[in-house]
């Protein structure tokens, strides 16, 4: 899970504003190396290679170490590189905002993972997101802060320490809650940092110099001083409700900690017989939980139901409980379909009963003690545990007679996230929020268009669950957390006679002012719900409540707001509650929503399943970027399904990135050569006129950049990441890898004249300076290690500035070299069908008007090097010529066409019988597989999977066949056959 918290304000940064003030530590003042040269880097050559220093300026990789590695020395990125990288951009203090830039504020509160966590691919999908996001926004020149930190996770971290207490011996209870608590902030010193080096591993690049903990003292502080505002409003009670209580834990859990498995069991049908009536008036009601039935407060059943309507308003007697009567009441509730259509109601042990004997007054009983055995109430079964009450109860009704029958059922069974115990639904003092007039801020600002939730879809779910939703229970049974600020009066009933203050010397004075200078106090023991610090850390992170709620309304704007859809309400929701509680204004004004990571078969990752893909061992073998990458390219709102095949696509096109610079790298001037990387620097791309002087292939790929930059830009802006990723896949692979490189060879090894290697090697270098800038926030540690390696202006990509957009394009130069890109394949397609060896020039005839000649002839070198012609041999013409009735005719494009004669290409004779032998074989074998479906014993007997692939088969060799054939003829009709 992740949020942004991009701050804006129309007005100037003022050193006295307070949140301004709270800010500046976070401001370095590391001098920004301004270079005179656009081209500060140390140029090679492959065939001239030179240690002298050409310019000044020295080199990333001299300056720090041998930090950085070139492609010219290297066969591939090291993965083992990147730490070394990170340690570097750390050291720069690139991860701290620059507010000396005059641009709004870009802050981005990490959402705070498990103190107790281990990296895994969820982590990895929020830190990638994030910091695409980030990265992007402090190459756009924004001050840009990421704030890390991490989550105290009151029952996880509890849980952790009593296991490694009891491995020695030790029980909790006795060391006591202060010696306890010490030794959970031991663990923590100790092992609590594991998380924030994984995270680091993945590229994070948060300012860790202000790293918090939810523990710290000053976010403790706003924790507190949020419980005192929301008491003194009235927003905050203390009463027995029903909650999710964890047995083993013994404590109550959140609802987002409750985690439902479907498990066999048992439908228990009981006999309740009617108080009054003779031995066949019984009511059978079918439940699963019959120990529950000492808590039976009344029996339902629908009033439609006229199976039961005389039944209606006579009482029946609870079974093995000595007599005791309950009412037979009407609901519509019920359900008349499910077992018998006879409900026990047990307002104390489920959650629906709960909330129907509320509606009609019922008591609560409650028969289970908070280590899940039964207590008094259950009589002669107090002090068994829940599951063996279960066992004897059963056995004793089945001696009784009061047992129908017992058959299996699959249960949905309510587990805990942390202990795995089966919850227990109880009734419960507990501290809770009164929610329904937060909730209700919470919907107008998405009712009014000030929080946009991405995509649209959760909006509705979103207002559904604020419409809908329950006061919150915040109050949990642990030592480890934000102990509740509330102190109880010795001798005084605790549920009335109680004080909220903001620390203990406050709570005494009131105390005392109240009770006299006498009394004595002692504090809640309870401490609150981990969430609902985590409800409070956008805000609490950046200073509040030190910072003024008017600060904060100068700054949130036009923010967002990154995480999982799985926590949309539990996190996200009480965020813009207590934001505009506190702050009075939303914390972000969009939120982002993700997708859970799936396995390829799209199953969830679990232990279980033996599905698990470890973000550490991804790492090791495909490199942080593959799996920045792969896990950028999801759908927002959408489960991204993670494949090794996919990881292995990624690791290539890092490769295939390096090789690329590898190629730029051997193919500049040496640093000597001072004219050489004058006539470099003179090149400019920014205007039309610049643009319009380059070659068709150069202005081609140049225009083509240009339009990638808008879009991408664009797409960041929209944060559609997985366009971004594509779109920048499809031009650095398709256009600029396989096309352009490849043309420039031309220039670089086939041209006499230096000036076409000049703007060749010129555009080599812009276009691939901007793709990795471009892809730098996705791929950070491959972008910057070659980016270091090449002639370029800046200390360091990350810190480097965004291409400016609204550069000029050549539309009709992109149509030209498109057609000639058509012309090229359709010749290559030519060569493959006929087998023609890769080192075997051939002519050809363009056919075309004038104007299209004059553009196609204009990159003749480019035409005959990547179609593999004879450079002396390309003939321009408007006419079809001589030879055509002995040449493949090709037609690439409405007025461009080509004819290649055979005779270059292939034997013509030989090829004939080749093709003939061809022939007479597949001809054999498509009349075995003909003859195999004309066998009705085959097709009636034969597997329907396996008639359909002989069917298949059949269709691909007649298709084959004709095209055999098709070739043959043209052959034959090219020459004369001896008889």
């Amino acid at each position: 899970m992740a949020f942004y918290l991009s701050l804006s304000s129309s007005s100037c940064y003022c050193p006295s504003s307070s949140l301004c003030n709270r800010l500046n530590p976070l401001i370095f003042s590391q001098r920004r190396r301004r270079l005179t040269s656009s081209f500060s880097r140390r140029p090679q050559h492959n065939r001239l290679r030179s240690k002298t220093k050409f310019f000044s300026v020295a080199t990333a990789t001299e300056e720090n170490g041998g930090v950085f590695t070139s492609p010219e020395t290297a066969k591939s990125f090291d993965f083992a590189h990147e730490e070394r990288i990170y340690k570097w951009w750390e050291s720069q203090g690139y991860f701290k905002p620059k507010f000396d830039r005059g641009n709004d504020p870009f802050v981005v509160s990490m959402p705070p993972p498990n103190v107790t966590g281990s990296l895994h691919m969820g982590h990895a999908m929020f830190v990638t997101l994030e910091d695409i996001m980030v990265r992007y926004n402090r190459m756009k020149g924004r001050p840009t802060l990421w704030l890390p930190g991490t989550d105290h996770a009151g029952i996880a971290t509890q849980l952790v320490v009593e296991k490694m207490l009891a491995s020695e011996g030790i029980k909790r209870v006795d060391l006591g809650r202060e010696e306890f608590t010490k030794r959970i902030w031991e663990w923590k010193e100790k092992y609590g940092g594991t998380i924030t080096n994984q995270i680091k591993r993945l590229g994070a690049s948060c300012d860790w110099t202000r790293e918090r903990f939810t523990l710290d003292a000053e976010l403790s502080r706003a924790v507190v001083e949020a419980f005192v505002r929301l008491h003194e409003k009235g927003l905050i009670y203390q009463g027995s409700y029903m909650v999710n209580w964890s047995p083993n834990l013994q404590t109550a859990v959140s609802d987002l900690e409750v985690e439902y498995s479907e498990e066999p069991g048992a439908l228990y049908y009981i006999k309740y017989r009617v108080a009054g009536g003779s031995r066949d008036d019984y009511l059978t009601i079918a439940t699963t939980r019959p120990e529950t039935l000492f808590g039976d407060t009344a029996v339902a059943v629908n009033p439609e139901d006229e199976r039961y309507s005389k039944y209606i308003g006579k009482q029946t007697i609870v079974p093995l409980t000595f007599g005791r009567h309950v009412p037979i009441i009407s609901d519509k509730c019920v359900d008349k379909d499910f077992g018998t259509g006879v409900l026990k109601i047990s307002p104390g042990h489920d959650h629906n009963d709960y909330l129907l004997a509320r509606k009609l007054g019922l008591p609560m009983l409650n028969v289970m003690n908070k280590d899940g055995t039964l207590n008094e109430v259950a009589g002669l079964y107090c002090g068994l545990d829940r599951f063996e009450a279960r066992k004897k109860l059963w056995s004793d009704l089945e001696e009784t007679g009061l047992a129908v029958k017992k058959e299996a059922y699959t249960l949905r069974v309510p587990r805990s996230q942390r202990g795995g115990e089966i919850i227990e639904p109880l009734i419960s003092k507990q501290w809770f929020v009164t929610m329904d007039p937060l909730a209700e801020n919470a919907l107008k600002v998405v009712e009014k268009g000030e929080l946009t939730i991405m995509p649209e879809r959760f909006e509705k779910i979103y207002n559904h669950w604020l419409s809908n939703i329950k006061d919150w229970c915040i109050s949990r049974q642990l030592w480890w957390g934000h102990r509740i600020p509330v102190w109880y009066i010795i001798g005084k009933d605790s549920e009335e006679e109680y004080i909220v203050a903001r620390s203990a010397q406050e709570a005494l004075e009131k105390a005392r002012a109240k009770y006299g200078k006498q009394v004595e106090i002692y504090q809640d023991p309870d401490v609150l719900d981990t969430w609902f610090s985590s409800a409070l850390w956008p805000f609490s992170t950046l200073g509040w409540p030190d910072v003024s709620a008017e600060d904060f309304k100068l700054f949130y704007p036009t923010s967002i707001l990154e995480t999982g859809h799985d926590i949309l309400f539990f996190w996200v929701a009480r965020m813009v509650m207590m934001g505009i509680e506190f702050t009075g204004t939303i914390p972000f004004t969009n939120v982002y929503l993700h997708g859970l990571i799936r396995d390829s078969q799209g199953r969830k990752m679990s232990k279980t399943l033996g599905n698990v893909i470890d973000p550490l061992d991804t790492i090791r073998e495909y490199g942080t970027d593959a799996l920045r990458f792969t896990l950028a390219l999801g759908t927002p709102g959408q489960d991204l399904n993670l494949s090794v095949e996919r990881l292995a696509s990624n690791k290539a096109f890092t490769n295939k990135l390096w090789n690329a610079g590898k190629f730029i790298l051997q193919n500049v001037p040496r640093e000597s050569d001072v004219s050489s990387w004058e006539a470099l620097m003179a090149y400019k791309f920014d205007t039309v006129e610049s643009l319009c002087k380059l070659p068709l292939a150069e202005c081609w790929v140049v225009s083509k950049l240009h339009n990638l930059i808008d879009t991408v830009t664009a797409s960041y802006d929209k944060y559609f990441f997985g366009d971004v990723g594509r779109e920048l896949y499809d031009f650095f692979w398709a256009d600029f890898a396989d096309w352009y490189i490849e043309a420039s060879k031309a220039r670089l090894y086939h041209s006499e004249s230096q000036s076409c290697a000049s703007v060749a090697q010129s555009v080599l270098l812009y276009v691939f300076g901007n793709i990795l800038k471009m892809l730098h926030p996705f791929m950070p540690f491959v972008t910057e290690e070659l980016w270091q390696a090449l002639p370029f202006q800046e200390e360091a990509l990350m810190v480097s500035a965004w291409p400016l957009t609204s550069l000029p394009k050549d539309v009709d130069s992109i149509k030209q070299f498109e057609n000639l890109q058509v012309l090229m394949r359709a010749i290559r397609n030519v060569r493959a069908e006929y087998s023609v060896e890769p080192a075997k020039r051939i002519s050809a005839s363009i056919i075309a008007s004038s104007e299209v000649i004059q553009y196609i002839s204009s990159e003749k070198e480019v035409l005959a090097l990547l179609s593999r012609l004879d450079l002396q041999n390309i003939i321009f013409t408007d006419s079809a010529p001589g030879n055509a009735n002995q040449s493949v005719h090709i037609v690439a494009s409405e007025g461009l066409e080509a004819y290649l004669p055979l005779a270059d290409m292939v034997d013509i004779s030989a090829e004939i019988q080749r093709l003939s032998k061809r022939l007479v074989k597949m001809q054999a074998e498509y009349d075995g597989l003909v003859a195999r479906l004309s066998s009705p014993s085959f097709v009636e007997k034969a597997p329907e999977e396996i008639v359909r692939g002989v069917q298949e088969k059949a269709r691909e060799a007649e298709e084959k066949l004709t095209l055999t054939r098709n070739q043959l003829a043209f052959l034959e009709s090219t020459i004369l056959i001896p008889k």
